[in-house]
């Protein structure tokens, strides 16, 4: 189960990142989308997106607050729910379709990190 949390959370990392790294260096005429959203609400979900993707993976990888990690998935999670409904009121159902498995996938990695497979921190010395 570890392993599948890692490669999810991996998959998922480099999903976000590039999401959010989109978010953040395209012009905004760029990224109109199915309903139309304020400028500065785009670039706060670039942020968030791109810190969510960090906080999936650096935890465990450093073996430094590694509660951070469920935490970083429940996020991911609510601005997936956002984007679900987003595209919805656009009338767009095959991408809120792929948003909702994308959040699933962070359901399930929050789920993993906090219940079945918690990450560990480094041994104190």
């Amino acid at each position: 189960m570890d392993r599948a949390l890692w490669i999810v959370q991996g998959l998922l990392a480099l999903l976000f990142l590039w999401a959010g790294g989109m978010k953040l260096v395209l012009p905004l005429e760029k990224l109109a989308g199915p309903v139309p959203l304020p400028g500065w609400f785009i670039l706060f979900i670039g942020v968030a997106e791109v810190l969510g993707a960090l906080g999936l993976v650096l935890p465990g990888l450093l073996g430094i607050r590694t509660g951070l990690t469920p935490l970083a998935a429940a996020g991911l999670v609510i601005i997936m729910i956002g984007g679900v409904a987003v595209t919805l009121a656009g009338g767009e159902i095959a991408g809120a379709l792929i948003s909702a498995v994308v959040g699933l996938l962070a359901v399930f990695v929050a789920w993993g990190r906090w219940r079945l497979v918690p990450l560990r921190g480094k041994a104190r010395r």
